[in-house]
């Protein structure tokens, strides 16, 4: 059977796969394994994928890509209002086949391995800082409640804790202090990482024109300049302004208008959370 459009509702284990004819009518369903799933495109002639743009969706993109078929990547928040009824994997797929016919709905730019590598670099970072953070917080509390004010700033901190725990005759306990000195080692082994990440990122930095380009603006340093190459690619053709660039971002206000009258209030945020926090 010939179809011309294939809805699959992504998921870990099992695949909901919803196939349409040319008229958008739903001709035939199947809930596939993974490996189901691998061999479902064989000897059938599909022109569209459909799926919500989620985690492994870029994958299965490429994938079907190099099949010679056409993958389409929906926003998974505009997908949502198609859905009918109840929430079901029947029902997502059947929403995504509403939602590809919709002219106005966006379709998300298929990311490259490269792409999702250094994503992957940025996130293990921003975890890397998380986990620093948490712990320099700690040693900070454990100071305070033994009455010992630690100074402001990370580096001078932590310098200050060093140096109380080499002291003897400071008021940290006994009991307290060897795991103190453990927390200070994590730290340190932390930093050392995330030194040697934004080396990594530093020397992709130097190999790619567009962040050559980036990195000239006033203001973009080296993790917005790879962040926001990570995210696009590079370009940014397929904006049609510069203020959908920005709307993307979620950097331009919420409107609540009716009629005449037009409210704007603060921005939307609805875009990408840790290239707004690299821009702040």
């Amino acid at each position: 059977m010939n179809a011309t459009t294939v809805a699959v509702d992504l998921a870990k284990s099992v695949f909901e796969v919803a196939v349409a004819d040319s008229n958008w009518k739903i001709v035939e369903r199947a809930r596939l394994t993974r490996t189901q799933f691998e061999r479902f495109f064989a000897n059938r002639e599909v022109a569209l994928v459909v799926m919500e743009a989620c985690g492994s969706a870029h994958h299965w993109a490429r994938r079907l890509t190099a099949l010679g078929i056409e993958a389409r990547l929906l926003p998974a928040q505009y997908v949502r209002a198609y859905v009918k009824r109840n929430k079901t994997d029947a029902a997502d797929a059947a929403a995504l086949l509403e939602a590809a016919r919709a002219s106005d709905i966006t379709a998300v730019k298929v990311k490259s391995v490269e792409q999702q590598s250094l994503q992957a670099l940025h996130r293990t970072r921003s975890l890397w800082m998380g986990t620093r953070t948490a712990r320099i917080n700690a040693l900070r509390g454990f100071c305070r409640e033994f009455g010992i004010a630690i100074t402001l700033g990370a580096r001078s901190g932590i310098e200050q804790i060093a140096r109380l725990l080499a002291d003897a005759n400071s008021a940290l306990p006994a009991l307290l202090r060897g795991t103190m000195k453990l927390l200070i080692e994590e730290i340190r082994l932390l930093e050392a990482r995330i030194g040697q990440l934004e080396r990594e990122l530093g020397e992709l930095a130097r190999q790619s024109p567009a962040c050559k380009t980036l990195l000239s603006i006033p203001g973009i340093g080296l993790l917005s300049a790879t962040a926001l190459v990570a995210a696009t690619s590079g370009s940014v053709a397929h904006f049609k302004s510069a203020r959908q660039f920005a709307s993307w971002f979620g950097l331009t206000p919420k409107e609540y208008s009716s009629g005449s009258t037009r409210t704007l209030g603060r921005i939307s945020k609805r875009g990408d959370r840790y290239l707004r926090m690299l821009l702040g």
